[in-house]
């Protein structure tokens, strides 16, 4: 094991190509956490390479070359003998015993129980994919749509993405979990349940309820899958959306523009933390703003309107202050006697700081 030690201590990392993120490390102990590919390990090399070489070491854990017993066995002596002070372990699991060391960081694709500076890295938000481009104009946005939040596919040629995407899934899942997650994919924006799925996926393969609930949760705990709770029912069925359009784009030909953009709608609640609900007819409500968030690419003010008379009920008990359509570029301002109603095109809504 220490020949393989010293193979990692001697690697010349590289990271061609880093383009900031909105988290960083720093002299801590990190735990960086998210599904794959969502740039852990471009993190964890850009603050390596801010340091001496001789300073570090870097392991990837999925090496299928390491013995955890024999790596268990010589980690810490390996390290003291090289005055190494900062230890990565990228795809860390458990198994691996963690030494005592100036500095330890570690990727994983969930969160686990250290005392450690936790960084939650989820895809990249439209804000993000914009640093991503080459060039900021009008096609921006039709290639947030094309590609998604995974940082890699800015570098894979347009025809390679799905296969690119599929391989990714491939891996990164076990059987079962792909095909819930292709399946998944045909039902976004959707209530949906664990049994809903069960039905679906009895008639493709051999699968008990038990072992479907077990890699469904898994599948959210992971941030694969998210969903939605409907507003003052927590133990309703809730809508069901994937971590990524692109997923939806690879896995499945359906192509339904308007469950795409709700995906994306909720993506940009979700990733900046937004409590935020469904009910009937309303596609988000956040009562800590007192507002309804609408996701109609392409809507006009007559069906707006109407729309927002049908919600009158639950806009004046719930004291909703503020009607929002989130549209492709249509941009407008409604006068209700009850409500502000505004359209907004997504881009001005994703960037805007509230």
């Amino acid at each position: 094991m220490n020949a393989l030690l010293d193979e990692y201590y001697r690697y010349d990392l590289h990271n061609v190509g880093f383009i900031e993120r909105k988290h960083s490390i720093g002299d801590e102990n990190t735990l960086i956490y998210g599904i794959t590919q969502s740039g852990k390990s471009a993190l964890i090399k850009n603050y390596l390479l801010t340091h001496k070489k001789s300073t570090y070491l870097y392991i990837d854990c999925r090496d299928m070359r390491i013995d955890i017993t024999e790596l268990n066995d010589t980690l810490s002596q390996f390290c003291r003998e090289h005055k190494i002070s900062i230890l990565a372990l990228d795809n860390y699991y458990e198994e691996i015993a963690l030494i005592e060391i100036d500095q330890i960081i570690l990727s994983s694709e969930t969160s686990l129980e250290l005392p450690y500076h936790t960084i939650h890295l989820e895809l990249l938000d439209y804000e993000e994919f914009l640093a991503f481009e080459s060039k900021f104009d009008s096609t921006a946005l039709n290639h947030f749509f094309q590609l998604g939040g995974f940082p890699a596919m800015h570098r894979i040629p347009s025809e390679d993405r799905v296969l690119y995407l599929q391989s990714t899934m491939s891996r990164a899942l076990e059987p079962i979990e792909f095909s819930i997650l292709s399946q998944a994919s045909k039902m976004v924006t959707q209530k949906v349940s664990a049994f809903n799925l069960y039905e679906r996926l009895k008639g493709e393969r051999k699968i008990s309820k038990d072992k479907l609930y077990l890699h469904l949760q898994s599948l959210f705990d992971r941030g694969y899958l998210k969903s939605l709770s409907k507003f003052n029912h927590p133990s309703a069925v809730k809508k069901l959306y994937l971590c990524d359009i692109a997923i939806k784009h690879a896995l499945t030909l359906q192509k339904h523009f308007g469950r795409i953009f709700e995906n994306l709608v909720f993506l940009e609640l979700d990733k900046h933390h937004i409590e935020c609900y469904y009910d009937e007819g309303i596609d988000f409500y956040l009562p800590e703003r007192g507002q309804i968030i609408i996701a109609s690419a392409f809507a006009n003010e007559h069906a707006l309107f109407k729309k927002v008379e049908a919600l009158e009920g639950f806009i004046v008990s719930n004291r909703v202050r503020e009607v929002i359509a989130v549209t492709m570029n249509l941009e407008s301002t409604l006068s209700h006697p009850i409500s502000r109603i505004e359209m907004i095109p997504f881009e001005r809504w994703a960037l805007s700081d509230e």
